[in-house]
């Protein structure tokens, strides 16, 4: 598939932005890892050789112990079974993740009590939370779900707000009229109170938070989007494709739209990080997604709470802050190379 020229000079004008372009580079490597994290964040083995024979437990099905000759039935506890071929020097081996935790697993010990602090022995690189969990583990599924959440978010309300909006600036009049006072209305609906009713009756889930969000969220790409429609109607390529017989919906969909791809993908970094910043505030005050789901919100708050353990704090607030300034960086540089005053389209 070959792009046209004009695409490929807004491709261009990107990358020429260093700043973005790195940041994009940075935050696909976030995505990359985030997204296959059980290869390097997992309390089970990639790899176990046992008796001439090879298990990949990652992606699996649970195995018991006495499949490796442990005298339990449960699941096999790999960093024990590490040690114990280690200690008996045979030709069985197991290689576990960098990380050996998952982000639900409690790594309790006798004597003392959690948070405990970083350690490259017990290979908790950036400690544990108040009641043991590995932080890597939390931050990294936390931020896969931030962006799932988040993704989910910009498909529905840019997907509603976008067809609406081409709409009431295409067909105007009390189409028109019609939604602008009903948006005008639910906008004065105290959203966080919404949030808190739900939260008392049921536990939120990722669905139930989304769909929140959407009923609340989509009106925002539904003003600029009529704005850009009730503009780009007035121009003579759509006047042309009318007196040619073109419907509306060729209009909309072949000649509108094509010229309001540049404002719609200018606007999704930066939906993107809102989505994050939404689901994290939620989760700190507590109406978020329910324990023990991995969550920014809920380490921070951990933080704030317990201000001796500092590692709890600063690595969330580190791991927020980086994501949201390299977003930021990609929104700014994507508004720079799309920007729909340099750049348009006209069939």
């Amino acid at each position: 598939m070959r792009l046209d020229p004009l695409t490929l000079k807004k491709i261009r004008r990107f990358r020429s932005i260093k700043r973005g372009y790195y940041s994009w580079l940075l935050f696909g490597l976030m995505l990359l890892l985030a997204f296959f994290a059980e290869l390097w964040i997992n309390n089970r083995a990639l790899l176990v050789y046992y008796e001439g024979q090879i298990y990949f437990p990652t992606y699996g099905t649970m195995m018991p112990g006495n499949t490796f000759g442990l005298e339990y039935a449960y699941e096999t506890n790999y960093r024990d079974l590490q040690k114990k071929f280690q200690q008996e020097a045979g030709d069985n081996f197991v290689i576990m993740p960098l990380v050996p935790y998952n982000a639900f697993e409690m790594d309790l010990r006798e004597t003392e009590f959690p948070p405990f602090p970083p350690s490259w022995k017990d290979r908790h690189y950036l400690g544990t939370d108040t009641i043991g969990r590995d932080m890597v583990a939390r931050l990294v599924y936390g931020f896969r779900i931030c962006i799932i959440f988040s993704l989910l978010l910009l498909v529905v309300t840019f997907a509603i707000g976008i067809a609406l909006g081409c709409l009431m600036g295409y067909w105007g009049g009390k189409f028109d009229l019609f939604f602008q006072r009903l948006i005008e209305i639910w906008s004065s609906v105290p959203f966080l109170y919404i949030i808190m009713i739900i939260a008392s009756i049921v536990v939120p889930s990722l669905t139930i938070l989304v769909l929140i969000y959407v009923v609340f969220g989509w009106m925002g790409m539904t003003w600029y989007m009529r704005t850009t429609t009730y503009k780009e109607k007035a121009r003579d390529y759509v006047m042309a494709a009318k007196a040619l017989g073109a419907s509306n919906t060729r209009i909309i969909f072949h000649h509108i739209l094509p010229n309001a791809v540049s404002l719609i993908v200018t606007f999704v970094p930066f939906s993107v990080a809102g989505g994050i910043s939404g689901l994290t505030a939620l989760d700190y005050l507590g109406f978020g997604l329910p324990p023990p789901t991995p969550s920014w919100g809920e380490l921070l708050q951990q933080g704030t709470n317990n201000l001796h353990a500092v590692w709890i704090v600063a690595s969330t607030v580190t791991a927020l802050v980086v994501v949201m300034v390299s977003i930021t960086f990609i929104g700014e540089a994507v508004r720079e190379g799309f920007d729909p005053k340099l750049h348009s389209t006209f069939e």
